[in-house]
């Protein structure tokens, strides 16, 4: 394994190490002591009640602590934004690397047989064998993948581009939701009236992020799962055959979150929501770990 690659792939994991600590102690622990203690359970329990006014006042007393969670959300989901085309490479990486493997076993099990039989070798066949390779070791130390490694990995490519697009909607409706209600809750007085269009305007902020963002991560973790456990341990390590699966069951639950959050509307929240994004957070911090422990071959 190339340098280069590897320590983009060490970089990576560290990042996503990041990302999956803030969603399994950062976050949890910042609404436990900082958001608990001055009342954002109750007031976002009012607006499961239909009533926004005792959230947005809230908003505006605690505009500091409520633009701390939101940052240390947008930010844990920013680290994963290299996640998607991080795991394709590998799978791309992987069953390119299955075809060379076997190619030198056979290879060396022809030169066995021709020192037997003291025959010589298809110059021709060898030549081809060592343009094949002389081409390959080329784009390693290009540090880039062949230009045709997405072909027949079509599965692959939809989850990558699913998950990166699912990162960036979650990233970035967050922010706009941040955005808006700093803004309205900021100015909002006790007599104030909610502004017009507020409840059709956070629902749709909520939705993008929660359900949109959400469900192409769900459709991410699901081809994923899929392609790795598809060719089980004929391809993979065993580590890894069950971390497909896993990436299956991140799939389920998260799916299940974001419907019931776009059947939820404003609330942003279902039952589903926080066993998902634990278990997507441990899948993470899974995938990270792997990635920061990977060694060059000898």
């Amino acid at each position: 394994m190339k340098s280069t690659f590897l320590s983009r792939l060490h970089r990576n994991g560290v990042f996503f190490l990041v990302g999956a600590l803030l969603l399994l102690l950062g976050i949890p622990l910042y609404q436990q002591l900082v958001l608990s203690p001055v009342g954002y359970d109750t007031a976002l329990a009012s607006i499961g009640n239909g009533v926004f006014t005792s959230y947005l006042l809230w908003i505006g007393a605690h505009l500091s602590q409520f633009l701390g969670y939101r940052a240390l959300l947008i930010l844990s989901f920013a680290c994963l934004v290299n996640l998607p085309f991080t795991l394709f490479r590998i799978i791309v990486a992987q069953e390119i690397l299955e075809p060379i493997e076997d190619q030198k076993v056979k290879e060396e099990h022809q030169a066995q047989e021709n020192a037997e039989s003291d025959k010589p070798t298809d110059e021709a066949s060898d030549g081809a064998d060592r343009d094949v390779e002389e081409q390959v070791k080329a784009e390693e130390a290009a540090g880039r993948m062949p230009t045709d490694a997405w072909r027949g990995k079509g599965f692959a490519v939809i989850a990558a581009w699913s998950g990166l697009l699912a990162i960036v909607l979650y990233t970035l409706g967050t922010l706009a939701s941040t955005i808006y209600l700093a803004t309205v809750g900021g100015q909002f007085g006790i007599h104030s009236p909610l502004p017009g269009g507020f409840s059709t305007i956070t629902s749709i902020l909520t939705i993008i992020p929660n359900s949109i963002g959400i469900g192409f991560l769900a459709l991410s973790s699901l081809l994923f799962g899929a392609v790795i456990a598809r060719r089980g341990r004929n391809l993979w390590p065993t580590i890894w055959v069950f971390f497909g699966y896993t990436a299956l069951a991140v799939a389920a639950l998260l799916s299940g979150s974001a419907v019931a959050v776009a059947s939820a509307g404003i609330t942003g929240q279902s039952l589903l929501t926080t066993p998902a994004i634990v278990l997507l957070a441990l899948w993470v911090l899974w995938f990270g770990v792997m990635l920061v422990r990977l060694k060059p071959e000898a």
